[in-house]
């Protein structure tokens, strides 16, 4: 048995709780089940959500449900409270109830938002893959109806937890979304490889349709297009330009994808580990 004294001292939760105002304390993981992009990738990955986070040293994490199509390579099966106790030591985790793919159940949706009411750590619901790209009809997972129920659910509750979703920023431009949106705390930004040259315009985009809306940044570690790792230069453009945007308060946090890729050693994982490493302690 391990005395109540070593085990505070082995609570990595207690060095998290020191970087508060720093670029680490703005970076996130996203993580799916270990091994659900093999479809895509063709690599295996056994890393889970809290191994890529030590190996990235970063607090933060997303945790995304598998698609359908991805689920015969992984899933998290109920209970999640097993995962979630395995993620304590994390200082923040969102957890989505619209996963890859749009996949969501009235099931998964009722577990997520019962764990989170009852788990510190869980400080925002996450809906990934969530816009349906449709102008018209579905143009989502949930109706706006069903999303405010949701919003009035976090509402009311002890807690103050943010709603954050996905945005893939050259997709979703055009569609008519303000009423999905007004629902929404935090966008997190998405695009391609090819869009990753103008970001500029992208973040001056967002800032004149979406004023004053809080915005977080994700960065792929891999082009899931070109079924490629994401080449360094531009790995390390999305890093530098995100961290100018934080410490410009453009944005407020920097989402790496994921740890699906995190162990397959890509030279664009290892710049990134690297660069958290060199960044990390910086203030904002």
């Amino acid at each position: 048995m391990i005395r109540p004294d070593i085990e505070k001292e082995n609570d990595m939760s207690r060095y998290w709780q020191g970087i508060d105002g720093t670029v680490r304390d703005r970076c996130w993981i996203f993580c799916c089940p270990p091994n659900t992009d093999f479809g895509t990738v063709q690599q295996r990955s056994v890393m889970t959500a809290v191994e890529s986070a030590f190996y990235l040293d970063v607090p933060n994490v997303i945790m995304v449900q598998a698609s359908s199509g991805e689920a015969q390579y992984g899933r998290f099966g109920s209970p999640f409270e097993q995962y979630a106790l395995a993620l304590r030591p994390m200082k923040r985790v969102s957890w989505a109830i619209v996963g890859s793919g749009g996949f969501t159940t009235p099931e998964e949706t009722r577990e997520v938002m019962d764990l989170a009411k009852r788990t510190p750590n869980i400080t925002s619901i996450m809906l990934d893959d969530f816009f349906t790209s449709k102008a018209e009809g579905d143009r989502a997972h949930m109706t706006v109806d069903e999303l405010q129920a949701v919003r009035q659910e976090i509402e009311s509750g002890d807690k103050n937890m943010d709603l954050l979703v996905t945005y893939y920023y050259t997709r979703f431009f055009p569609l008519p979304l303000e009423d999905y949106l007004e629902l929404i705390d935090v966008v997190t930004l998405w695009g391609s490889t090819a869009d990753l040259p103008n970001l500029e315009q992208t973040i001056a985009q967002v800032e004149k349709q979406m004023p004053g809306k809080r915005v977080m940044l994700g960065l792929y570690m891999f082009d899931f297009g070109n079924k490629a790792p994401v080449p360094v230069d531009l790995m390390e453009h999305q890093c530098e330009t995100g961290l100018n945007w934080l410490k410009q308060g453009r944005i407020e946090g920097l989402i790496f994808l994921g740890n699906t890729v995190a162990d397959l050693d890509f030279p664009s994982v290892e710049f990134s580990r690297q660069w958290i490493a060199e960044v990390g302690d910086q203030k904002i």
